[in-house]
């Protein structure tokens, strides 16, 4: 069993920076890989990027590519999305998500434990 609880969302003007953490308990979290989503209003939650086991391997979704940076630090039980030069169409509920079945990251249904999501929303 995992908890995980993201912190780090807020508001921003565009063009600013926001660094979201997702602290996870359970002495097991470097077996996961982590995946960062989004649910805009009236949007369907969306992959934003992705982390294996290790941090060796980061995925992220066209729209935050070179925006965005996940990490993680195992010793911490802690995976993070520095995030960038942000939009207004960046505004959402990011959540963090933990899985230890294979298969792609952006996959919604591959993950087992969810956040209960942070806002962040992004001023013109």
């Amino acid at each position: 069993q995992v908890q995980l609880v993201e912190s780090g969302g807020g508001l921003v003007q565009a063009g600013g920076s926001l660094r979201l953490s997702c602290a996870a308990s359970g002495r097991t979290f470097s077996s996961y890989a982590m995946g960062w989503f989004r649910q805009a209003p009236g949007k369907e939650r969306a992959f934003v990027a992705g982390i294996n086991w290790s941090g060796g391997s980061t995925y992220y979704a066209d729209s935050v590519k070179g925006r965005f940076t996940i990490s993680r630090d195992n010793a911490k039980n802690t995976v993070y999305l520095q995030m960038n030069s942000l939009k207004p169409e960046d505004t959402a509920v990011y959540y963090c998500a933990a899985r230890l079945r294979p298969g792609s990251p952006e996959n919604l249904s591959r993950y087992d434990y969810w956040g209960q999501g942070t806002q962040v929303t992004v001023s013109s």
